[in-house]
């Protein structure tokens, strides 16, 4: 079933007056593109991530001196990644894993392989509180020219949150927006990352995902903090 018969029957089977009037649902299904399915973002899909991907020459953030203290200060053994704690945004989207996308009327799915993440983009309006702060922060969105735009707030201090590998936080100011369109058979997406602690201006990149394989499903993604901090225990410290 597609999204757009799903979308249908759940607003004839299930819904109250009062909920079919939300923004989502008001929209015309010719708005509303068909994300759903599991997507690829594997190597056959983009370049492999690393220290100037996708940041590179002419996208890198530009940091402010509290961003390169840090950075100076960094090195890969303190990465949370080997006590298994999840990647955020933006760096969990680009991870050379594949996603799930499914869509609901008042809500959208994204399941990440990578580290297990399912993260929530309510798209009925409502309004974060004081505690809904989380490592994947809260996100909001609405469909707009053919895309799913995501707004995504409430990040919790993160001392890697901007990527795995170029030792930059992000903070609990840290706004991440997210363009996903349908361009062929691919799903693309831009994300832009706003942090005014760490960063002078935003920064964005733009990627692709291509459909799974027919039969293809998420893997589980079992991370053992023993195992992955032995992974790291020798590795040279530049402090020594």
């Amino acid at each position: 079933m597609n999204y757009a018969t799903f979308k249908q029957c759940f607003l004839a089977i299930t819904l109250t007056p009062a909920f079919a009037l939300t923004n989502a649902q008001a929209q015309s299904d010719a708005e509303i593109p068909d994300l759903s399915g599991i997507w690829n973002g594997g190597f056959s899909a983009r370049p492999v991530n690393g220290v100037d991907v996708p940041w590179g020459e002419d996208n890198f953030p530009q940091l402010n001196a509290r961003a390169r203290a840090y950075q100076e200060t960094w090195e890969e053994i303190m990465a949370p990644k080997y006590d298994c704690q999840p990647a955020s945004s933006p760096a969990i989207q680009y991870d050379p894993y594949a996603m799930q996308i499914t869509q609901w009327p008042d809500r959208v799915l994204i399941r990440y392989e990578k580290d297990d993440q399912l993260r929530t983009v309510w798209l009925d309006g409502r309004e974060p509180s004081a505690t809904d702060y989380s490592i994947q922060g809260f996100s909001t969105g609405h469909y707009e020219d053919g895309m799913l735009r995501v707004r995504t707030s409430h990040f919790v201090f993160d001392i890697a949150g901007f990527d795995d590998y170029n030792g930059i936080p992000s903070s609990a100011q840290k706004i991440v927006t997210e363009d996903y369109w349908i361009d062929g058979e691919d799903l693309r997406m831009t994300l832009t990352v706003e942090d005014p602690m760490f960063l002078n201006a935003p920064a964005s990149y733009t990627t692709r995902w291509v459909p799974a394989a027919a039969d293809y499903r998420l893997q589980p993604y079992d991370c053992d903090p023993e195992a992955a901090r032995a992974s790291v225990r020798f590795f040279p410290s530049k402090y020594d």
